[in-house]
């Protein structure tokens, strides 16, 4: 009997994870939103895989504006067909609009939800660019995304585990005195979650530059070896698949 064939797994993209129903949707929004030149950038999960270079499916755009075009991309969003989704369960619409089309949901974005900042050109006019269906889009910084995470860690929700895998991914060239001149007195948070990610990830928090450290009173990491004996640590914290580093890289 001959040998079976070796099937390659297919390159995962955007274009095959959003489907063309949700594509027209979002398409419809973000065209607007380029035509009259309002200034925003795409965040979330699609920043996320960006970053990371593991793309997952979601129904949700995170769309970052300042907070002076929250009632223009309203009007946008409502004649794409999108209703508040306010009236089927009530959110805080001091931070964010969202809408929502047949399950497909739109989030405008101008401050953070605890109201430590606003969304501004650093949000907006920095960051690299996404390719989405042969279009290209800009996407927050790393830093701005890291900042905005820092702060969802709560019991319901934490947003931790995103934040280590952003700093795994970009950890080395981040414009680390931007972030920390951004989080300002909140720098304990920052110091936090390095001090796990050299817990989890040494070898690679070694790679992070060494002024990072000893700017947070944190001792430098040193390379460890890979061991086979034990659990390894981030399996200490999740035995399911979370780290992404360790995971099959996806093509954006």
């Amino acid at each position: 009997m001959g040998a079976a064939a070796v099937v390659e797994p297919a390159e995962v993209t955007w274009e095959n994870l959003i489907p063309p129903d949700q594509w027209s949707v979002y398409a419809c929004i973000l065209h607007q939103v380029c035509s009259k030149e309002i200034p925003f950038a795409l965040g979330g999960g699609l920043a996320l895989g960006y970053y990371t270079r593991h793309l997952r499916r979601s129904k949700d755009l995170d769309i970052y504006i300042g907070p002076e075009e929250k009632d223009r991309i309203k009007a946008i969003m409502t004649s794409c067909g999108m209703e508040d989704y306010y009236d089927r369960s009530p959110y805080d619409r001091g931070w964010i609009y969202r809408g929502h089309q047949d399950g497909i949901i739109v989030d405008a974005i101008w401050a953070m939800a605890n109201r430590r900042t606003c969304v501004d050109e650093g949000w907006t006019c920095a960051g690299p660019f996404v390719q989405l269906f042969g279009e290209s889009f800009r996407v927050i910084p790393a830093e701005e995304l890291i900042w905005s995470k820092l702060y969802v860690l709560q019991r319901d929700r934490c947003d931790w585990p995103d934040i280590l895998n952003l700093i795994h991914a970009t950890g080395p060239t981040l414009d680390w005195d931007h972030l920390l001149r951004r989080v300002g007195v909140d720098r304990p948070l920052i110091k936090g979650v390095l001090s796990i990610f050299a817990w989890v990830s040494p070898s690679r928090a070694a790679e992070i530059p060494a002024d990072v450290w000893k700017t947070l009173d944190l001792e430098v990491p040193r390379h460890e070896p890979a061991t086979s004996c034990c659990l390894s640590r981030k399996d200490l914290l999740d035995s399911r698949p979370w780290l992404l580093a360790e995971q099959t890289p996806r093509a954006a």
